[in-house]
Order: C-alpha cells, then structure tokens, then sequence
C-alpha cells in the first residue's frame, strides 16, 4: 500500500515538511493556539491523521471536528503547546523529537492564529478520549485524505474567498480543520508547496 505507516514513510514526510517554506504571521491582537496532525496507524497499517469531535460540554465550537490542540499558554512554543493538549484531550504522550515539522500559521475569523504542527505518533499508539474536551477519536486515513472528490469549494456571498470543505466519509469538516488537513495532504504526502490561507471558513465558524 502507497500509504503504510513506515519509517520510510516517516522520513519522507519529514524531509517534506522541513523542506517547505513556511509562512509565519503576526499573532498580535490574535489568541495563538496550535494543533496536532497526529500521523498514526488505521488497524490495517495505513497511515492516518487523527480528527477529533469536539465534546458538547465546551463553550464554544461544540461538537464540531477539530484537530487535537487548543491555546498556547505564556511560555510555551507551538511544539510544547501541542504536546500538553494531546496529553489532556487524547491521553497520547509523545516525546519532542516525534515532532517532524510545522506547516503555515492559519489565521480564523474567530480572532484565532493557529500554527499546525505535524507529529509522528507511529503504528502503536494508544489514545483514549478526556471526555470534559473530545467526544469521540476518529482516524482518517490518508487513502480518505485523497479522495477524489474533495476538497470541495463553495461560493458564498459574505467573502470573496471560496470555503473549503473536506469530505471524510459521509461527513464535512469545514475550515480552519479542512485548510490545515488539506495542506497536510498537499506538502506532507505529495510534496507539493501549496498555500491554504487565501481559503475561507463557513460563516457559523466566525464567531
């Protein structure tokens, strides 16, 4: 299979992700949080990244998919940020050096600036859900990533920028979820240097 879970393939994404330029932004008047594309192992051995449904208990952005992360607290770095929430949200402990790289700080309409981080969590991994956080852990595997039919890209009349959606099997993930995973997929899997902040979010995500 293109996509099993290796070494090889561990070294390929991270000489992708250390090879790509990337572009940081002002976080300034902006609450910098980070997230975790967490690369682990469906029950076949493929690759896959780890998406989250956020707990209905949260103030906001209840039950939505998300990727594991939240805030980064004063003192931390994107890194150490996105290493503690694995730990609170999915029970995942993960040493800095499974850490492979960061992709393009993503700016949200909710006064966010989110910076992705890409994790090697490899073919063991144990999570289980803090249920305070996440509702349920879900496995996307990198043959779902590259579906053919998605992204898929709406029009809307508030912005002139197209929304971008992904489809994960008979769901939508919306932005900034679908930008971060869509940029993942185009620079850590095909290494292709493609820029994701030009998409927009749907309007219920602006608050």
């Amino acid at each position: 299979m293109e996509y099993q879970l290796s070494t090889e393939l561990r070294q390929k994404v991270a000489d992708r992700v250390t090879g790509f330029p990337v572009q940081n932004q002002p976080d300034e008047g902006l609450k910098h949080a980070a997230v975790a594309l967490v690369m682990v192992a469906t029950e076949d051995g493929e690759g896959a990244i780890v998406l989250t449904r956020r707990s209905s208990k949260l103030r906001s952005h209840k039950g939505q998919w998300a990727l594991p992360g939240g805030r980064i607290d004063t003192g931390e770095t994107p890194v150490t940020a996105v290493l503690r929430e694995m730990h609170e949200e999915i029970d995942l402990h993960l040493p800095q050096e499974n850490v492979l790289g960061v992709l393009d700080d993503y700016q949200t309409r909710s006064g966010y600036l989110i910076t992705p981080v890409v994790v090697w969590a490899g073919l063991d991994a144990s999570m289980r859900a803090n249920p305070d956080e996440v509702a349920s852990i879900h496995l996307v595997s990198f043959t779902e990533l590259n579906r053919p039919d998605s992204p898929v890209f709406l029009d809307i009349p508030e912005s002139d920028r197209p929304v971008i959606r992904l489809l994960v099997e008979e769901n939508f993930v919306h932005a900034p979820t679908a930008a971060v995973m869509y940029q993942f997929r185009e620079v850590c899997l095909h290494g292709r240097h493609t820029r994701v902040d030009h998409f927009e979010q749907p309007v219920f995500a602006w608050k």
